[in-house]
């Protein structure tokens, strides 16, 4: 059941926008105007918070922040977030929209009975449920490359609620590799899966039409597995799995493209290898010794840290939910991250936040944020890792902040997260692109 404050706040948000009538300005267009009156405002993550504002929103857009309660002009919508503490959308840039999330178990035991088409509309609910919890903004880092495109353009054409996705199509892997689908499936499927892959490559040459394949689908960020990973039904650790060179040819040839590039890698040397070759971001970065860390500064990449993902795999491999291959390395995993970050966040490296998220459940994604604290960054650090970092991450200008000319993606919570950071876990009220949407 609902709670009462969340019917409350419904009344007095959706009511006014629905009975709004866009006013049509002198070129024939139509322009929607909404107010929103805040009682604190985190306009600027990283900087002291507003008090009493009232925030203009045009056509999408924030066009002035106000001090104080401002009443609105003749035709403009009122949002009363009065006693509420408002800040920018929040973004994760690690997350899997695509298919069952968090639930691995049950994706084994269906995955005879679905097909791409059950999966998309999984990912349809998945985008729905981040959103609602406040995440405007996403960076999906592997799906199906054609569904993933597909349902980034549906929710950039407002067909379906979502955040604003950045995709990167799938994992570019090495044969036998973290992104090598047909790891342990038993040999005609092994052979099916391999037959239908682009995203493999081995040898620089191969990895660079990997690379142009995966534009090719879309993808408007590339994403290549360094190392082993813990999820994979294949032994072999998480060690280093591409070679300097096939890292080299990867980034190149997305730089080329306009395109950025992450990194999935857990060991050293492999996070080595990828920020020696210019990579622009390390997902998870788990075992990290001080000349990795430092490499992070001189490069000036940025940590993904993807926190509650190893403490998921973990208990959900112990669970008997994942293959037997996955314990010990998701045990490693969770061992070594809390330390790994410690020390790179007392080291000062930048960091971007990300979550993994189709590891965790969907919805869930502001967990990430007590973890962050627990390991070393303040709440203040946290939410810019969520905002500005992220913004600055994804190479995008129009978010991150509450600033006239940025894109209006704001949400809202009871109290100060700068206090308590756990409160993001509780989002009250979601505006994307200046449309407002229902709260859980």
């Amino acid at each position: 059941m609902m709670k009462p404050f969340l019917l409350a706040l419904l009344a007095t948000v959706a009511a006014p926008v629905a009975a709004q009538a866009p006013a049509t300005t002198a070129d024939g267009t139509t322009s929607t105007t909404t107010y929103i009156q805040a009682g604190n405002v985190l306009d600027r993550p990283g900087q002291a918070p507003r008090g009493k504002t009232t925030i203009i929103v045009r056509d999408g857009k924030v066009v002035e922040l106000r001090d104080g309660f401002v009443a609105p002009e003749a035709g403009a919508a009122l949002v009363d977030l009065r006693d509420r503490f408002v800040l920018p959308g929040l973004v994760d840039m690690h997350v899997h929209l695509w298919g069952i999330g968090g639930d691995p178990m049950r994706a084994r035991l269906e995955a005879l009975n679905r097909d791409r088409f059950d999966d998309e509309m999984t990912a349809v609910a998945n985008a729905r449920a981040t959103l609602a919890a406040g995440f405007t903004s996403v960076r999906d880092l592997g799906g199906d490359p054609r569904g993933i495109r597909a349902l980034r353009d549906a929710i950039d054409a407002r067909i379906v609620d979502g955040p604003s996705i950045t995709n990167a199509g799938e994992m570019i892997s090495v044969t036998g590799g973290h992104g090598d689908g047909g790891n342990g499936l038993a040999e005609e499927f092994a052979d099916m899966v391999h037959s239908r892959e682009v995203n493999l490559c081995d040898g620089p040459d191969d990895c660079r039409r990997a690379v142009r394949a995966q534009v090719a689908l879309g993808a408007r960020v590339i994403k290549f597995a360094a190392t082993g990973g813990v999820l994979s039904n294949v032994s072999g650790g998480l060690g280093r799995a591409m070679t300097p060179e096939e890292m080299r040819a990867i980034i190149e040839t997305a730089h080329t493209l306009g395109r950025k590039v992450a990194a999935h890698s857990h060991a050293a040397e492999g996070t080595r290898a990828a920020l020696e070759a210019g990579v622009d971001s390390i997902e998870h970065g788990t075992f990290l010794d001080a000349d990795t860390i430092k490499l992070f500064k001189t490069k000036g990449a940025y940590l993904v840290p993807t926190e509650i993902a190893p403490v998921a795999a973990l208990a959900q491999a112990r669970g008997g939910a994942l293959p037997p291959a996955t314990i010990e390395k998701a045990e490693a995993a969770a061992a070594a991250m809390a330390a790994s970050h410690r020390r790179a966040y007392a080291a000062g490296v930048k960091v971007a936040f990300g979550t993994d998220t189709g590891v965790s459940k969907h919805g869930d994604n502001a967990t990430e944020f007590a973890w962050l604290v627990k390991n070393g960054l303040t709440p203040a650090q946290a939410i810019a890792a969520a905002t500005v970092g992220a913004a600055d991450l994804l190479g995008r200008d129009d978010i991150g902040t509450l600033a006239p000319g940025k894109t209006a993606d704001i949400i809202a919570v009871a109290a100060s997260p700068l206090d308590d950071v756990t409160r993001l876990e509780h989002v009250d009220f979601v505006m994307h692109r200046g449309k407002v949407l229902a709260a859980r």
